[in-house]
């Protein structure tokens, strides 16, 4: 079985990585919630240069980008009678961590059409999305942050596969806040561009105000990571060559991908940036997960992803060379 159904790195950790992980594991005490002052610069660094951030903005290490999307509801007090909007085809954790926190849900891919919204209190941007793999301008980012401000409304944006970009670059909502970052999250993670999904390792920056608050309930809550990882997020955080070169791994498996679907008569929808690509033949998704399985390939039904994703599948890019070589015969 080739599994391209889940996005979980299958290349080595960059030596440059495990090098920093094993020279800080005497590390006997606790680790700094805020994270250690070489990480707090290193993560800085790395957001002005590669978010376009200018000005004054926070920043906090996280247990992965996972943890903070699905406890951020709680984290800002959010409750019953609030509402968390999330995109209509998304990443399923947004709508668990609304839930954990007693909110009610909204899918939608458009902030006009909800009007007042006076129950809004959080609203989820995905740009590149997982799993459509869809790139949101700069402008949409903004009207986003607008709408937002305008209602006193937390807008955090998961930017996760923003360093893989294949037919557009992806912006970061940072860079189009210019007038300061207030009520604007960006959430991070080192997993696809350093295959540090086993470290588990995230940040998020933004708003000042928002992360003194996030950093002084997650002192209490334990929410920590450990020191030797924070060590090897300031190292991952300092070299962009090994990117350079996963980025590479990522694009000749999806060129072999691709072509290998198109000959078999999908068609491809989105998948400007991102670990996915997001495919259609015009039938139910789980026909096309069957399909697939008799040929010996697991992919992820679009349904998993909400109602819109009835008529798709997301195929990820995360299998070895030699695995992802046997697809276009088996698809044949």
């Amino acid at each position: 079985m080739v599994d391209l159904s889940v996005g979980t790195p299958v290349d080595p950790v960059p030596s440059v990585i495990q090098s920093a992980l094993a020279k800080a594991a005497d590390s006997p005490g606790y680790p700094l919630t805020a994270g250690s002052p070489a990480l707090r610069a290193a993560i800085e660094a790395w957001v002005r240069a590669h978010c376009g951030a200018t000005g004054s903005f926070g920043v906090l290490p996280t247990i992965g980008s996972k943890e903070l999307v699905a406890w951020l509801p709680t984290l800002l007090g959010l409750g019953p009678g609030d509402e968390v909007v999330i995109p209509s085809i998304c990443y399923p954790t947004y709508e668990i961590g609304a839930l954990l926190a007693g909110c009610t849900v909204v899918r939608s891919d458009s902030l006009v059409a909800l009007g007042p919204a006076p129950h809004v209190r959080l609203v989820w941007v995905n740009s590149p999305s997982n799993p459509t793999g869809r790139v949101l301008p700069p402008e949409h980012l903004r009207k986003i942050v607008d709408w937002a401000r305008e209602r006193g409304v937390v807008v955090a944006s998961d930017e996760c596969y923003l360093p893989l970009g294949w037919e557009t670059s992806a912006a970061s909502i940072l860079s189009v806040c210019d007038d300061g970052y207030a009520n604007v999250l960006a959430v991070h993670s080192l997993s696809k561009r350093s295959n540090m999904a086993g470290y588990r390792a995230g940040f998020v920056a933004g708003d000042p105000a928002l992360v003194d608050e996030l950093l002084a309930v997650r002192k209490h809550a334990g929410m920590m990571v450990p020191g030797p990882v924070q060590a090897a997020m300031v190292a991952a955080l300092s070299d962009e060559s090994h990117v350079a070169q996963q980025r590479e791994r990522y694009a000749g498996r999806r060129r072999v991908l691709r072509a290998a679907l198109s000959a078999a008569g999908f068609t491809i929808d989105h998948s400007q940036a991102g670990l996915y690509l997001w495919a259609t033949r015009g039938e139910d998704c789980w026909a096309t997960v069957d399909w697939f399985a008799a040929r010996g390939i697991l992919v992820a039904p679009g349904s998993m992803y909400g109602a819109g994703g009835q008529r798709h599948v997301r195929i990820a890019l995360t299998a070895p060379d030699e695995q992802i070589a046997t697809v276009p015969a088996r698809l044949a």
